[in-house]
């Protein structure tokens, strides 16, 4: 980072490293206070299509909401502006109806036409997302989750430094730090939260990839042939390895190919919705998404050999099920 950036320093101590956690999201209306920020803003081409919909949706009442919008310079003004938002819980049905409210009531239809029907699905990804870095957590340690979460933020212990941020200094004083991914920032942005919820506990939150949206808008085409792809056990055995979440070498090293092979294994699980990655500077990390969990835990059930059937036909015919022409007694590293 050179002199001239704005850069956020956050201070940790060892307690506030021992207290730091990490929720799945902060509820639908600090959600709709970012998609809020994006909906007055044409440059990210991962919201185009719920842009678009939202506003046929909205019609004639489109313009306020982009007025209102476009009022933000930062995406730090939000939470001041809707501070009761930024409380997990909060409610779009219970927001006071004072004249100086007016905004607030805006932000809670928005809610309800632009983030509510999509909800489950949101939730299932920022799940997925909390899963995939309390991994990365486990297995290396909250330091290296802190320094991995997005490009812009810079662990240099003890201190967290978030580029592009408010040019200022915060001091955790032992209340550790809430990690949030969202899904309406943009892949360019984080957002540092002074007070998050009755606990005023201060929050950093950091989008989700891009590529996990873009099924929520019906956009995304099927990839056949990354699907087709999958089959075969070089890449089951990449699955396991990212159980615990890994780099794209030690992906390499665990698997016992080349980095561009680990890299190239990686994109195809990626592109098919069961690992997710991010990157920080020239470090790609990958974790599996509940899908690839999922297919992790049921996949003896399609790579073992079933049990013998009773059966006349002599033993020396039977043969164990194969996948991709791969018995059970194949080498994985010869796949």
């Amino acid at each position: 980072m050179t002199t001239g950036d704005q850069v956020l320093r956050i201070h940790f101590t060892v307690e506030d490293i021992a207290n730091t956690r990490m929720l799945a999201t902060l509820g639908p209306l600090a959600e709709s206070a970012f998609a809020l920020y994006l909906f007055g803003r044409n440059g990210d081409v991962a919201f185009h299509e719920w842009r678009r919909s939202v506003r046929a949706e909205l019609g004639k009442d489109a313009a306020r909401f982009t007025a209102l919008s476009q009022q933000f310079r930062t995406l730090e003004e939000l939470p001041a502006a809707f501070a009761d938002a930024f409380t997990p819980g909060a409610d779009p049905d219970q927001v006071p109806s004072g004249e100086d409210r007016r905004g607030a009531r805006l932000l809670a239809d928005l809610c309800r036409v632009a983030v509510l029907p999509h909800w489950s699905l949101i939730r299932s990804h920022l799940d997925g997302a909390r899963e995939g870095w309390g991994r990365v957590a486990i297995s290396h340690g909250v330091e290296r989750l802190l320094g991995s979460v997005h490009p812009k933020v810079r662990w240099r212990a003890p201190v967290l430094e978030l580029r592009h941020g408010p040019n200022r200094d915060i001091r955790l004083d032992g209340r550790g730090l809430l990690l949030c991914p969202s899904f309406f920032l943009s892949e360019q942005s984080c957002s540092f939260v002074t007070a998050v919820g009755k606990e005023a506990m201060p929050a950093l939150v950091f989008p989700v990839k891009a590529s996990s949206r873009v099924d929520i808008w019906g956009t995304s085409e099927h990839d056949e042939q990354a699907l087709g792809a999958l089959v075969g056990h070089t890449r089951a055995a990449a699955l396991e390895a990212l159980a615990e979440g890994c780099s794209t070498g030690e992906l390499a090293d665990r698997l016992g190919i080349s980095l561009a092979g680990a890299s190239k294994h990686a994109a195809v699980l990626r592109r098919s919705g069961l690992v997710t990655t991010s990157r920080n500077r020239n470090t790609a990390l990958h974790a599996l998404t509940p899908l690839g969990t999922a297919l992790l835990r049921s996949s003896d059930r399609f790579i073992s050999p079933p049990p013998a059937p009773v059966s006349r036909v002599p033993a020396q015919r039977m043969r164990p099920l194969q996948l991709n022409g791969v018995g059970p007694g194949t080498n994985r590293a010869a796949v």
